[in-house]
């Protein structure tokens, strides 16, 4: 009997899914803020539920109101209903880390500079996270989406390769078996 092989279904998800981003990388982004936003929504939902649908004849001390449940749908709602809003703001705060840590790079080699000689190579680094914060601060929403445009790319090359190993392989096993 011949074992199920999943690899035909999953190199099919990640051509599927690597379309989706090449072609709607704007999209996937606010996807992806929606996705978090309803993974938000469900458990403030189940501690609310959970709040009113208790037993209440063996209560000794009486709960009080779940209000984080109803902060996490407050904020599920606002990441569904904005999703734009909160993927610009992370970038900018992903921007501003990027350009501190860019900055903190060069400290420790100023101060180096200053007993040794220090290579120019030392500084490309340093230069290349400042020089990706600053794009990201200036370019929030083009940075989100070629990030996932270019994730979308990686993963139509796995589906691909996925398909053809399993195509390959599975035709070597079956002259080796006969």
């Amino acid at each position: 009997m011949k074992s199920l092989n999943n690899s035909p279904l999953r190199s099919l998800f990640a051509i599927l899914l690597g379309l989706f981003l090449v072609i709607w990388p704007e999209l996937a982004v606010d996807y992806l803020v929606i996705g978090i936003g309803i993974l938000f929504v469900i458990p403030g939902i189940i501690g609310i539920l959970g709040y009113f649908l208790r037993d209440k004849k063996n209560e000794i001390l009486k709960p009080i109101f779940p209000v984080e449940g109803a902060g996490s749908i407050f904020l599920g709602i606002l990441l569904i209903a904005m999703p734009s809003f909160f993927v610009s703001i992370l970038m900018y705060v992903l921007g501003i880390l990027l350009i501190l840590a860019g900055i903190q790079l060069f400290f420790p080699l100023i101060e180096a500079r200053k007993r040794t000689n220090v290579p120019i190579g030392f500084y490309v680094l340093p230069a290349l996270i400042l020089l990706s914060g600053l794009f990201i601060i200036f370019y929030p929403f083009e940075t989100a989406a070629n990030t996932f445009w270019l994730f979308g790319i990686v993963s139509l090359v796995y589906g691909v390769m996925e398909l053809f190993y399993w195509y390959k392989f599975r035709k070597a096993a079956d002259e080796v078996s006969d």
